[in-house]
């Protein structure tokens, strides 16, 4: 599954440390989703969606 968390964090103005800290992870967890090295819950992708005010399938997709 990718994502493009990188780029929505980026937009809105958070580093990874501030979004692993009101998402409650580690700073390592939203690097890895970042890098695609990791699929998070699905309580953690709706958490992520939440926080950037997009639906999750803005942010999550699978590759065709």
């Amino acid at each position: 599954m990718k994502n493009n968390i990188k780029q929505l964090r980026k937009q809105a103005g958070l580093r990874q440390e501030d979004m692993a800290q009101k998402l409650g992870v580690t700073r390592q967890t939203i690097i890895a989703i970042e890098n695609d090295k990791y699929n998070p819950t699905l309580e953690l992708a709706m958490k992520i969606a939440r926080l950037l005010g997009r639906p999750v399938e803005e942010i999550f997709f699978l590759e065709p």
